[in-house]
């Protein structure tokens, strides 16, 4: 006890700046440390993935390695179904992109720009949008269609995705239409440029880096959406629909051509973010200079 008391005066002596000192040698090591492992984490399954499209597997069930090949990348497309619910997500995401982007841009100009009687109830429905349980919305336009009596397919996925999507595209938009100087736009104006030409040329630009983060978002989340498809897809398959069915099928196993097709899209998406990032910085160096 008297030790222990002893070692406690002598903490509680120490100069502040050799307490500040010791906190910030600890929070050097610990935090990148700590950061370190919640990437590892988050890319763990990726890297199972990845790995698992090389595994050359002998039989039906791809769950434990037996060697490394290349043949799943030359077959990729050997299994029918599943190179025809790729086919239909990235139609889909593409076709949702289009309109989800148009829409949510316009929408998202007109709650940046402007107030107008129910702006705020707009406002408040697209949080709500984002906010909401995926299950809500799916079984909301599950029972709008089965009301009209619309044939659930490929168009009820499509216009389901374009429900969920323009919000995302909206809020990006107006959180950079709000920090957009108007002065721009008026100096346009002043010199002889008529309204379609300044937002071609002067708005549009500068809405841009909002439009195409909107769009990106639009497409990574129609391309992996599995429960509002599942409520509205019918007889289509999607990706995410085919590869839970064959888990399913196969005790929790699927093909190697899943795992491939999975690093592909991963890697465009890797490809988009870093192409991105690179326009970026040249555009900051190019401005500073």
């Amino acid at each position: 006890m008297t030790a222990l008391a002893g070692e406690a005066l002598e903490l509680a002596e120490e100069h502040p700046t050799q307490q500040r000192r010791r906190r910030r040698l600890h929070g050097r090591w610990a935090l990148p440390l700590w950061g370190w492992l919640v990437i590892a984490w988050l890319c763990a399954p990726i890297i199972v993935m990845i790995v698992f499209g090389f595994n050359n597997y002998p039989g039906k069930f791809n769950t434990n390695w037996h060697g490394f090949t290349f043949k799943w990348y030359r077959h990729l497309f050997a299994i029918g179904d599943l190179t025809t619910s790729l086919e239909n997500s990235l139609s889909i995401a593409a076709i949702v992109t289009v309109i989800a982007t148009i829409l949510g841009t316009l929408l998202g100009m007109s709650l940046g720009r402007y107030r107008f009687f129910g702006s705020g109830s707009v406002n408040l429905l697209l949080f709500a949008n984002i906010a909401a349980p995926e299950i809500v919305l799916g079984a909301a336009l599950l029972s709008f269609f089965l009301t009209l009596g619309i044939p659930r397919g490929y168009w009820t996925i499509v216009i389901a995705h374009v429900m969920f999507s323009i919000a995302y595209v909206a809020v990006t938009v107006k959180a950079r239409m709000a920090g957009m100087d108007p002065a721009l736009e008026e100096a346009s104006r002043d010199l002889g440029a008529g309204p379609v030409v300044t937002f071609f040329r002067v708005t549009l630009p500068m809405l841009m880096p909002g439009v195409l983060a909107g769009a990106l978002l639009t497409f990574a989340l129609s391309i992996d959406d599995y429960i509002i498809t599942s409520f509205n897809n019918g007889s289509t398959q999607t990706f995410p629909l085919w590869v839970y069915g064959a888990s399913q099928r196969n005790g929790g196993s699927v093909p190697a051509q899943v795992n491939v097709m999975g690093t592909l899209i991963f890697g465009f998406g890797v490809l988009v973010a870093v192409i991105g990032f690179a326009v970026n910085r040249e555009k900051k160096v190019r401005d500073s200079s």
